[in-house]
């Protein structure tokens, strides 16, 4: 691709020793850290096309500031009183949906290049792939105003592929807690703690730069995105893919994203099938 600084990231030569390369340290950081960044994937000649194109479509977000809690589930009295479920905490981050996203920008022709897919797979040692079905949550951008923040969060999947394309004047901080929980353990004592800040010591931040693609662990990773300050806001594309076929957003989900659902997230949603117990 003509956009991917292919000297670096040789997406079309699956095999060479340069994609072993990047690969293999890919996977490494993965397992160790959940977290990998490949800097500069996009080439520099390109930033300013990213950059304009988030802002053009940035005004089609759906913003909707609200109360939520780490596991984006409702505000039950009958959670124990320590039960990090109950932290209230404030998510005014924005996205705008795949079908507001022009085929012919940046983000689309990398999200859809099958060259871009094989890779990300491998480095998810997966062996293959697939967009999502989802019409409106496959690619997405996410914005972040000056005063926002996107509060910390588990994702309902457990690898994400994101972008940055406009950087804030200051704030917008990635920060995460590796393998905080797994499949089989919520670990509440220790995502409070984060989440109040009694112990930040499991917290790590990112310094991410436009063009720079982020692979990410985020099902047992708790995240946030600190509050942008400053007049600059904060975009980035997600990627969303899937090990399978035919995988759509909730209802619930989907409406607290973007304002609206569709009939085939409703459709999708009577056959849906989890892969583990734990709180979203």
């Amino acid at each position: 691709m003509n956009i991917v600084d292919t000297a670096r990231y040789p997406l079309a030569d699956p095999g060479s020793d340069a994609w072993e390369r990047v690969v293999s340290r890919t996977r490494t950081e993965l397992r160790e850290l959940g977290c990998s960044v490949l800097p500069e994937f996009i080439l520099p000649s390109s930033w300013e096309a990213l950059r304009r194109e988030g802002a053009g479509a940035a005004p089609l977000a759906y913003y909707d500031v609200e109360e939520t809690n780490v596991y984006n589930i409702a505000f039950d009295d009958d959670l124990p009183a320590e039960h990090p479920g109950r932290i209230v905490m404030q998510r005014g981050n924005a996205f705008v949906p795949r079908d507001r996203i022009p085929t012919d920008s940046v983000i689309h022709r990398l999200y859809t290049d099958p060259s871009f897919v094989r890779f990300v797979a491998a480095c998810f040692e997966l062996p293959e792939l697939h967009e999502l079905a989802d019409p409106l949550s496959g690619l997405v951008l996410n914005v972040v105003q000056p005063g926002m923040e996107h509060p910390w969060h588990f994702d309902t999947n457990e690898f994400t592929v994101s972008m940055l394309t406009q950087e804030p004047e200051e704030g917008g901080v990635f920060e995460y807690c590796p393998n905080i929980r797994s499949a089989g353990a919520e670990n509440f004592g220790a995502v409070r703690s984060v989440l109040t800040g009694a112990d930040r010591s499991p917290v790590r931040a990112l310094t991410l730069r436009p063009g720079d693609l982020q692979l990410f662990k985020g099902r047992y990773a708790l995240h946030r995105v600190s509050a942008v300050r400053g007049a600059t806001a904060r975009h980035s594309a997600i990627f969303a893919y899937s090990e399978r076929p035919g995988v759509m957003g909730s209802v619930a989900r989907t409406r607290q994203l973007f304002g609206r659902v569709l009939p085939a997230h409703r459709d999708a949603e009577r056959n849906a099938v989890r892969v583990d117990q734990l709180l979203d």
